[in-house]
């Protein structure tokens, strides 16, 4: 079923699990988290990043196709605008038909990340689709732009914008950063900043980065409030993993086949992040 993040992520802020949003970039990396959603009995999000759609396939051909998923699948599926950092791409894609968008004007100052948002969330509501927003600043493995701790969300801060703009989730630093994690490096989370924003709003709240980031960080972070944990990276790098695994092992294999190998590869992966969410068993029963 295609519904918006607002019912999926209130029920699991309520019961203390978190959806899993996976990146997704094109039917096939979209189908195969709907299958792993499904196979779980899971509600999931697909994230669909601005500058992917930018760069690589345009939002007119991509969306159609994995709305029409969205619609047949049997458990609830949001499909929402990754990182939309500009307002105007991200109004048309309210008209577009994603149930769902991020506004992140986190590089603005913090007055007009509330200005821009709140106007964002004004019409976005009004067309029943749900909005997501981002306080802090988050970094990226690539060239060592790490998320640093003067980056971190401000609790104070984020209190204020949650209560000042209503957004649906609002997605913080603390600790995490975009990216693949090199081989045996966790990163270190600030818990108490997901505790005072969530004891003083009691608001859906976002890890974004959530790939490498390690089991124990992810289910203490959803203890401590956190309801949408965003993973792109490491199902990524499955599907690239399993390209040069199935290249390896028969190079002459046809692309279609080779295909259909990331997208096993890619539904095992999300499926082990569904297991670690909590989510598993949790969908339909949002309406």
């Amino acid at each position: 079923m295609y519904v918006s993040m607002e019912k999926m992520l209130a029920k699991a802020n309520r019961n203390n699990y978190a959806v899993m949003a996976i990146n997704c970039f094109n039917l096939e990396s979209a189908y195969a988290t709907i299958s792993a959603a499904e196979a779980l009995q899971a509600p999931v999000i697909i994230d669909l990043l601005m500058e992917h759609l930018q760069k690589h396939l345009p939002r007119e051909y991509v969306l159609p196709g994995i709305i029409q998923m969205a619609k047949a699948a049997q458990v609830d599926v949001a499909i929402n605008l990754d990182h939309g950092k500009d307002k105007d791409y991200v109004l048309a894609s309210i008209k577009a038909g994603f149930s769902s968008v991020m506004m992140d004007a986190s590089a603005h100052g913090y007055d007009e990340n509330i200005r821009i948002t709140e106007e964002v969330v004004k019409l976005a509501r009004a067309q029943g689709v749900s909005v997501e927003a981002e306080m802090g600043n988050m970094g990226a493995v690539a060239g060592d732009q790490w998320t640093q701790a003067d980056m971190y969300t401000n609790p104070e801060e984020a209190i204020k914008f949650i209560n000042d703009t209503n957004v649906t989730a609002l997605a913080i630093s603390f600790g995490s950063s975009h990216g693949i994690m090199p081989p045996g490096f966790v990163p270190k989370f600030d818990f108490s900043i997901i505790e005072d924003i969530k004891k003083a709003t009691n608001s859906p709240l976002v890890l974004h980065g959530g790939s490498g980031c390690g089991e124990a960080n992810i289910k203490r972070a959803i203890q401590c409030g956190i309801n949408k944990v965003n993973v792109g990276s490491d199902v990524m790098k499955a599907q690239a993993d399993s390209v040069f695994e199935q290249q390896e092992a028969t190079r002459n294999l046809e692309y279609v086949d080779l295909m259909t190998g990331t997208m096993q590869a890619a539904k095992e992966m999300v499926q082990s992040y569904i297991e670690i969410s909590g989510s598993v068993n949790q969908a339909n029963t949002t309406h």
